[in-house]
């Protein structure tokens, strides 16, 4: 890639010339590996002020879950849980970009504006912008960062990686999530938003098999370009669990394998790590960065 800039709101920058750590604060209380961890704002404060100390670069603070087999919520019920869970952390001195896992805009609106517009410059849209027809426009007319994501189904119709009964079909996996993701990108544009504005995220555990996941690992170089950067969002998924440990696992089981894995996956050409366990993937992740582990992709020290 020749620029390695995100363009986020509020005329902020993340440059994506080494890895950079969000750190994953849900604020719900279903999630498959945190869920009722911040069970208040002032929770989310604490964790926020953790995750900068630890080395985060950015959060990322979900109002819903979305887990296999998740119910959805509302828009109302999620600005209610996201609006001040950030204003906590704004008030607590952290600085840091926030993102906002929605598939809203009405979220995004209200994400975006809290604390005097101080709130969130990006918006992570797990269904690839196609739940909300407003989403791409929103976003382009505010200026946000985007992170489009690849996923089969919606979640209250999916399964964990290592427990399909039905295998999903893909003819290419790789291939149909690039096409799908450029496609993405490219309606996002036409909606307004940059194309610097935009990192692409290939849906690591969203209807996809243990072997497709790690397919997708492998061919991540064939979603560079597509938009400003690829999203690793493997932390403490089942199918990690599965193939570094054997058997069914619980999420905090998956720790180790799920900093491997990043670092797997930053040598394949990812550069922002959607994490839980942010002071382990920062260290290994700088480590890994400093002897040249994302060399083979361009960057590196």
């Amino acid at each position: 890639m020749s620029d390695w800039i995100w363009t986020i709101g509020g005329g902020g920058e993340i440059g994506l010339d080494r890895p950079r750590v969000m750190a994953i604060l849900n604020v719900t209380p279903d999630s498959f590996s945190d869920g009722g961890e911040l069970s208040s704002p002032e929770d989310a404060a604490v964790a926020a002020v953790r995750a900068e100390a630890q080395g985060a670069d950015l959060l990322d603070i979900g109002g819903e879950s979305t887990r296999p087999g998740a119910s959805r919520v509302s828009i109302d019920e999620q600005i209610r849980r996201v609006v001040p869970a950030i204003e906590a952390i704004r008030g607590a001195g952290v600085g840091l970009p926030i993102s906002v896992d929605t598939t809203h805009s009405a979220v995004v609106r209200s994400a975006v504006g809290a604390c005097g517009g101080d709130g969130a410059s990006i918006v992570n849209d797990v269904s690839g912008g196609e739940e909300d027809p407003e989403m791409f426009s929103v976003a382009g007319e505010l200026g946000l960062g985007m992170v489009l994501m690849h996923r089969l189904c919606e979640p209250g119709r999916d399964s964990y990686s290592d427990a399909y009964s039905t295998e999903p079909k893909y003819g290419d996996v790789v291939e149909e999530v690039r096409v799908y993701l450029a496609d993405r990108v490219s309606r996002a544009v036409s909606a307004g938003v940059s194309g610097h504005s935009i990192v692409v995220d290939p849906g690591l555990g969203f209807g996809k098999t243990v072997e497709q996941n790690l397919a997708l690992v492998r061919g991540t170089g064939a979603f560079a370009g597509l938009g400003a950067g690829v999203v690793s969002g493997a932390s403490r998924k089942s199918f990690v669990g599965r193939v570094s440990l054997g058997r069914e696992s619980e999420p905090v089981e998956r720790i180790s394998g799920s900093v491997a894995l990043s670092v797997c996956h930053l040598g394949s050409g990812a550069r922002v790590f959607r994490v839980h366990d942010v002071g382990l993937q920062a260290s290994a992740l700088r480590l890994a960065w400093r002897i040249g582990v994302g060399d083979c992709v361009g960057g590196g020290p």
